[in-house]
Parts: structure tokens; C-alpha cells; sequence
């Protein structure tokens, strides 16, 4: 008599087993979690790069607004040319200099004491203070004579710039003050470029320009040293 052999099945399919089922809310709570915390980062930076965005935009009308007031200070002197793309502005034909020399004539130096302290009323404003860095004086000449020697008479034709502002003036011209005597020490730079930058003739290269510099957004404006007690001098000849 042959006997039956019987196989018992398990109550429970291997594809139930609560450790897979656990492992895999697991890897679903991970995906979940790491795409919130995208979200979040991208959030962030979205906020960071729309504040610098912002601030970069702001500056850019400040410096639009500084340059729209010293182009319409300029309009009453005729001769000065303002380049709101470059921030250069051209002396005009008062500051030009005979070949070799670096003297400006008295009418260019009255000239001078007239325009600036126009031009300083703009760095005195909120917006001025805030982003003017410097004013940089800068001599040109023409290609007459070596470079080494017209880089000497460029840098000299822009220090007489600044020594005609603090030069004696004239018994009906308005004084420089002190105030703006202080803010020429301590924002004006003389730079002289030999003659690496030629206008169309020799007569229009023998020149001076202001450039107004700004400070960027990563700089950290720093104020002007407090100097007590010591006399501005006189330049000599």
C-alpha cells in the first residue's frame, strides 16, 4: 500500500515579509527628504541671488542719478564735455597746455575754482557719499618727445589741476572753503598717462580730465583719515 506524501504551504507568500515592506518606506521618507531639502536650498540661493540683484540694480540708478546731476552742473560751462559711460569728464578748452609746459593759464584756473566746487555738491549729497570712491585728476600729452618724459609732464599737468583750486584767487571770485578744501585732499588723486591716450590733434591731447570712481558692491567704503592740525602748503613751481 503506497502512502501519500502531503506538502504544507507557507500561510505566508516571501513577498509579504514586513522587512521589505519597511525598507522601502524607508528609501520613500529619504527621496521625500531630500527633495525638500532642494527645495528649501533653492529657495535660499533664489532669495541671495534676487537681494544682490537689487542692490546691483540700485547702484546702478545711484550712479545714473550722480552722473545726471553733474552732466546738468556742466550745462553752465559749456567747454566741459561729461561722458556718463565712462564717468571721464573733459576740461574742456580752459585746461589745455602750450607743447613742453604744465602751467595753467590764469582764466583756465579761475575756470577751475568755479567748476569744482559745483562738482564737489554732488559728492556732498546722500548718494555721492555713499558711492563716489575718488575723483582722479589726469594729465594727458601729445606723442612729442619720449614716453618717460611726457609720463613726468602728464603727472605735473594734472598736479597743477589741484594746486590752481588752492592757488590765490581773484578779490571778486567766491572762495574755496574749508570744507571743500578738505574734500579735494581727500578725494582727488593726480595720475598722469603719458600720451597713450591721443585726441584727434596735438593741441586736443595736451589736456586734463576728471574721472569720477565708484565703489563696487563687494567694497567696504572706508572713511578718510581725520588729520588735525596740518596746514594744506603751497605747491611750488
Amino acid at each position: 500500500m503506497l502512502a501519500r506524501l502531503v506538502l504544507k504551504r507557507s500561510g505566508r507568500q516571501e513577498g509579504e515579509s514586513p522587512f521589505w515592506i519597511s525598507y522601502s518606506d524607508l528609501m520613500s521618507a529619504l527621496m521625500i527628504l531630500f527633495l525638500v531639502v532642494m527645495a528649501v536650498t533653492l529657495i535660499a540661493v533664489t532669495k541671495n541671488v534676487t537681494a544682490e540683484e537689487e542692490q546691483r540694480i540700485q547702484r546702478e540708478k545711484d550712479i545714473h542719478e550722480l552722473m545726471s546731476t553733474v552732466i546738468e552742473i556742466s550745462r553752465e560751462f559749456p567747454d566741459v564735455k561729461v561722458s556718463e559711460s565712462t564717468f571721464r569728464i573733459d576740461l574742456g578748452e580752459a585746461v589745455r597746455f602750450e607743447s613742453g609746459r604744465y602751467d595753467i593759464s590764469p582764466a583756465g584756473a579761475r575756470f577751475l575754482r568755479g567748476y569744482v566746487p559745483a562738482l564737489l555738491r554732488a559728492q556732498a549729497t546722500d548718494i555721492g557719499q555713499r558711492w563716489i570712491r575718488r575723483i582722479v585728476v589726469e594729465g594727458f600729452t601729445d606723442q612729442d618727445d619720449s614716453y618717460l618724459y611726457n609720463l613726468e609732464l602728464s603727472l605735473n599737468r594734472s598736479r597743477s589741476v589741484v594746486c590752481a583750486l588752492f592757488a590765490k584767487r581773484g578779490g571778486d571770485e567766491v572762495p574755496i572753503s574749508e570744507a571743500q578744501k578738505v574734500q579735494i585732499r581727500d578725494l582727488f588723486m593726480v595720475a598722469g598717462s603719458s600720451f597713450n591716450s591721443i585726441q584727434a590733434t596735438k593741441e586736443q591731447s595736451r589736456r586734463a580730465e576728471l574721472k569720477v570712481e565708484f565703489w563696487a558692491l563687494s567694497d567696504k567704503p572706508v572713511a578718510a583719515p581725520q588729520i588735525e592740525g596740518k596746514d594744506f602748503g603751497q605747491c611750488r613751481p
